[in-house]
């Protein structure tokens, strides 16, 4: 057993499951595969022949390493190793047969493997013309299938059967390995039959499943079938080309992640080798794991995901972006131009539009911006307050500091607040409540970031109540102002009117006291209150609830700022500070379209704007230097 121990070294057969550094003295380190830990505290020592993990204390040497990762017995193990160092085992009890000594595990690696092979040999035969050609369509030559393993299987209902009967195999090992299925007859058949197959292999290099694709109409199954879940394939724990991408993925720290067998195919022929899929399933939480061995989690690594621009592309690339906050790599995107998917992206334009696909990424997170800002009416200011309410969020969750920062200048860009600083302080506060979160540990979901177009519920401070709108200080001269027009229009209408029934509720800028403007209208206005006695309770029964009553009444009976008996000039300065701050305000909210809409707007649309700011400049003018006359 010495001999098989030695002949694989050690940091050879780790390196085949998670990528190796340089830990001084001789010693290589990386991510333990046995528990999650963002940074390496899995150590492996080749002159010992030895690993060991600080984090979870496993250790051991090679047998041990294989036996804990994949599962096998101590006899499997040999028999792999054996193998890899091409090593003959005898065994004291006689003669060698495999299917009674060998472990089950590496019984039916062997079954795919020779399974492998009968379906490449398959693809020589003239019935398997139709899947050359379905090949050639796509732009992949005899090289190239032979590189990638496809083959075919034929459509009788028992060929590859038949002949793993004869290579040994039992009809209870093909079963288990999913290679065949049970028939009405009792008698196993191929579970493949007329389709054009595609080995999967693990991140070892070990065929541990199928993909097949179907050729023919008259086929009723699905485009594409799998092998169904089995003691050597788990979807969700295989990515498609790994075994081929792992040292570039290793090497430049980046992954390219594609969505089928053809666009992995694609991207490697075209040069993006690091290029890996999914088998039938989502990007899910098995293949972070994957993913995060090879690419050391550090922060200048990569994962880019390929999608169609389509509805259906979109929902997958959100979904990815929920994931993203267990990578400490950077996240990103790149849609495929016109809907086609790699493969027909590389058939059409040639290999270098392949390698521009990738290279014209855009950060996952921003990708996820754009949606929640698109959902909302950024003309209006609720929209803007409400966009940013959801956006905010998913910034603050971005993991590198100066990053944010951009992020949320960049979010101010999009939202047309020209208030930078506001979005990068609310940013950067959201930031802050996160980590305070995450270090007092309350919640279940501490740290963990708000799925796009969720109720940012993470993000608020603990213990602390949501503000359900701006809170009313009157400490703010804005509305102090406003609170001193609203006591006029109650106490005094006559100082106030006509001027004061022309202006809107969104000219008051406090919740509550916009809603007292909305029942003095509801209630006749200014003008009829100034010869009404019951101009007053009219308004109060207007309230649409008992705390804007008490509002009301709380104003109507609340001195005026003034020393002296209020009049025509003291009420006009209140009309005319309330007016300009509504004409300011909306000088800002234009001056942010403006910045959205950019060069590259509707000539039509940009001056209609473009007027409307000029009208409200002057407008804003002409109040500041005539003052109540301008109203």
């Amino acid at each position: 057993m010495k001999a098989v121990r030695d002949a694989v070294p050690i940091d050879a057969v780790v390196s085949e499951y998670l990528q190796l550094r340089n830990a001084g003295g001789g010693n290589l380190k990386g991510l333990c595969p046995f528990h999650d830990e963002k940074s390496p505290s899995f150590h492996v020592s080749p002159a010992k022949g030895l690993y060991h993990c600080f984090g979870c204390q496993e250790g051991g040497d090679t047998v041990d390493f294989i036996m804990k990762i994949d599962h096998l017995s101590f006899a499997e193990t040999i028999e792999r190793l054996a193998s890899q160092a091409g090593i003959t085992l005898r065994y004291e009890e006689g003669g060698y047969t495999p299917g009674r000594q060998q472990g089950e595990r590496t019984r039916l690696v062997e079954a795919h493997k020779a399974a492998a092979q009968f379906y490449v040999e398959q693809l020589d035969s003239p019935e398997a013309e139709i899947g050359r050609r379905f090949l050639a369509e796509r732009g992949f030559d005899q090289a190239a299938a032979q590189h990638f393993g496809v083959g075919y299987s034929p459509a009788g209902w028992d060929h590859l059967t038949r002949f793993l009967r004869g290579r040994g195999f039992t009809d209870k090992e093909l079963i288990l390995s999913g290679i065949s299925q049970d028939s009405r007859s009792g008698k196993p058949i191929d579970r493949f039959r007329g389709r054009l197959m595609w080995p999967i292999r693990d991140i070892a290099g070990e065929v541990v499943g199928f993909g097949a694709r179907k050729l023919r109409d008259d086929d009723n199954g699905p485009k594409y079938l799998n092998t169904p879940e089995t003691p050597l394939y788990r979807k969700s724990q295989v990515l498609y080309g790994i075994d081929l991408a792992k040292k570039e993925i290793a090497k430049g720290n980046r992954a390219v992640v594609v969505e089928g067998y053809t666009d992995v195919m694609a991207c490697h022929l075209a040069g993006v080798t690091t290029a890996i899929a999914t088998c039938g399933t989502s990007f899910g939480e098995g293949h972070i794991k994957i993913l995060r061995r090879l690419l050391m989690d550090n922060s200048g690594s990569e994962v880019v995901f390929t999608f169609d621009g389509d509805a259906a592309g979109q929902k997958a690339a959100l979904r990815a972006f929920e994931d993203d906050q267990k990578f400490a790599a950077q996240t990103s995107i790149a849609i495929t131009p016109g809907g086609m998917d790699p493969c027909d992206l590389r058939l059409h334009k040639g290999d270098d539009a392949v390698a521009d696909l990738v290279e014209s990424r855009t950060p996952l997170f921003e990708f996820a911006l754009r949606h929640v800002v698109s959902r909302h009416n950024l003309d209006t200011a609720v929209g803007r307050a409400a966009a940013l309410d959801e956006a905010a969020p998913i910034v603050a969750n971005i993991k590198n500091s100066s990053i944010q920062h951009e992020s949320a200048v960049q979010l101010a860009g999009m939202l047309g607040i020209l208030d930078t600083q506001f979005v990068v302080k609310r940013v950067a506060q959201l930031a802050r409540w996160a980590r305070e979160r995450g270090r007092d540990g309350t919640g279940p979901d501490q740290g963990r970031r708000p799925r796009p177009g969720a109720a940012p519920a993470a993000a608020e401070p603990p213990r602390q109540a949501v503000p359900r709108g701006p809170a009313l200080n009157l400490r703010s001269p804005a509305h102090r102002v406003e609170r001193e027009l609203l006591k006029l229009a109650l106490q005094r209408p006559d100082l106030v009117s006509p001027a004061f029934d022309a202006y809107g509720a969104d000219e008051f800028t406090a919740p509550p006291y916009a809603v007292v403007r909305q029942c003095i209208e509801e209630a006749g206005g200014a003008t009829a209150g100034a010869a009404d006695n019951g101009y007053i309770a009219r308004v109060r029964e207007a309230a649409p609830d008992d705390t804007v009553r008490a509002m009301i009444t709380e104003l109507a009976v609340e001195p005026l700022h003034t020393r002296r008996d209020p009049d025509e000039a003291y009420a006009g300065v209140q009309l005319v500070t309330v007016r300009l701050a509504a004409v300011n305000q909306r000088v800002t909210e234009i001056r942010g379209t403006l910045q959205r809409l950019g060069p590259r707007a509707d000539p039509e649309h940009l001056a209609a704007v473009q007027n409307e700011l000029w009208v409200l400049q002057q407008y804003g003018q002409s109040l500041r230097e005539r003052g109540y006359a301008a109203l």
